[in-house]
């Protein structure tokens, strides 16, 4: 059932909450939002709050500034800790237009319009994606912390007193933690979160990655979703595992397919495999997230699928007896610094449209595919991922499904944003020029 104004209201004077936080984002993921006084919430509860939305990064013009938050009420939560001297709560929002519309630059929406769609055939998408991070001491470079390496371990370390206040809180915040470790990296952590629903992980991945820099903090460090901070060493993935249910079924799961996949789910990762080129300026959207794409840190940058291959683009877990529900595929290219409204909306658009079409998927690649030349790749016609922010672009411009999926709006206000963000870094002159160059030219 979903939650009402007098439970809300209840809830923040049982807890003598005097401030609402309103959430939203704009269309590069990062959190916005305004906070509400106790004698405004009743209001802005049953009819949204007002604000100018022309500074908002991807909405709207001056002349068309005015836009309105409404909490969806069932994201109400209340902030586990203080901030400052004071309880405060949370609500995420949905933004509309002064006539009542939906507001076709909300993400939020974005990611909702596409979750209908695919509910016309009885679908339900659940996401659960691995969002790693850097905790770093921080002077205007990024100062590692620890020398650890994966699942390495100590109880008196800072990150890990870090990671695991981090997860206490989440838990605290009614957010399901499955399990946290540190990274393949130095100073690199993970904190994995329970599957659910799309919208909702979409949500939890926007207050996981704002209470990860909260605590961090708190504790006197930076954390960092930068998806590759750090010269030499791996960057860091949101590795994003996915499944369709219907009629309370996993639509994925097959018990006489070798790979425990049914149709849908192969033409689901066929509709990615084919899309994924035309996605990735979502997925990872930053001219960094292409220094991570590179091949010898761990990170996919070949289009192929396989089941234990941990170089493939696409890689299926094993299947465990009895348990059906958890049968997914992992898509292993996206980065923790997208917008994960956008995000998990193409994501499911691609694999949908694969299920639409009935596309059929290719032979997995079970080698290591790092270790093959070009020839071999050729052979396999195994393709690649952009090499940078602006072939990313190019590829998305070039995209009907990515125009339907974010509509014209959000759409072009993407391609204008990371086309001043290339050029921007392009004109950059950056440290490896002028130590490489200088003294010989």
């Amino acid at each position: 059932m979903a939650r009402t104004k007098e439970e809300v209201l209840e809830l923040l004077d049982k807890h003598k909450v005097n401030y609402i936080r309103l959430w939203f984002s704009d269309i590069l993921g990062q959190l916005k939002g305004m906070t509400i006084t106790r004698s405004e919430i009743s209001e802005v509860l049953e009819h949204g709050q007002g604000f100018d939305g022309s500074s908002i990064e991807g909405f709207v013009r001056i002349e068309e500034s005015d836009l309105e938050a409404k909490p969806d009420l069932d994201t109400f939560m209340i902030i586990p800790w203080e901030l400052g001297e004071e309880r405060v709560a949370v609500v995420f929002c949905d933004i509309y237009t002064p006539h009542g519309e939906p507001y076709e630059g909300d993400s939020r929406h974005i990611l909702k319009k596409q979750l209908q769609e695919i509910a016309k055939d009885g679908y339900t998408a659940y996401l659960g994606p691995e969002m790693e991070y850097f905790y770093f001491k921080y002077n205007g470079k990024p100062e590692i912390i620890d020398r650890g390496g994966y699942f390495d371990y100590s109880t008196v370390d800072a990150a890990t007193k870090m990671r695991k206040k981090t997860a206490s809180a989440l838990e605290d915040m009614g957010i399901q933690v499955e399990c946290s470790h540190h990274e393949v990296a130095p100073s690199q952590q993970e904190i994995d979160l329970k599957y659910q629903e799309a919208l909702k992980m979409a949500d939890t991945a926007m207050i996981y990655r704002l209470v990860v820099k909260e605590i961090a903090l708190a504790e006197g460090y930076y954390a960092s979703f930068m998806p590759k901070p750090i010269f030499g060493q791996n960057g860091s993935g949101m590795h994003v595992h996915q499944s369709l249910f219907k009629n309370g079924k996993n639509a994925f799961f097959e018990k006489e397919d070798d790979y425990n996949l049914s149709s849908v789910a192969k033409s689901y990762v066929a509709g990615i495999l084919n899309h994924v080129k035309e996605f990735c300026l979502v997925t990872n959207q930053w001219v960094n997230s292409y220094k991570r794409l590179v091949p010898g840190y761990e990170a996919p940058v070949y289009i192929s699928w396989g089941r234990r291959n941990r170089s493939s683009l696409v890689r299926i877990p094993m299947y465990r007896v009895g348990k059906e529900n958890a049968t997914r595929i992992e898509l292993r290219s996206p980065d923790p610094a997208c917008n994960p409204y956008l995000a998990f909306a193409v994501m499911i658009a691609a694999g949908y449209d694969g299920i639409k079409k009935g596309l059929k998927l290719g032979a997995p690649i079970e080698e290591n595919i790092f270790e093959m030349n070009e020839a071999e790749r050729k052979k396999y016609n195994i393709d690649t991922l952009p090499g940078s922010l602006e072939n990313a672009i190019r590829e998305f411009e070039k995209s009907e499904l990515m125009k339907k999926t974010l509509g014209e709006h959000i759409f072009n206000q993407l391609i204008e944003n990371k086309k001043v963000e290339w050029d921007r870094y392009r004109i950059t002159i950056t440290g490896y020029e002028l130590e490489n160059y200088l003294p010989i030219l």
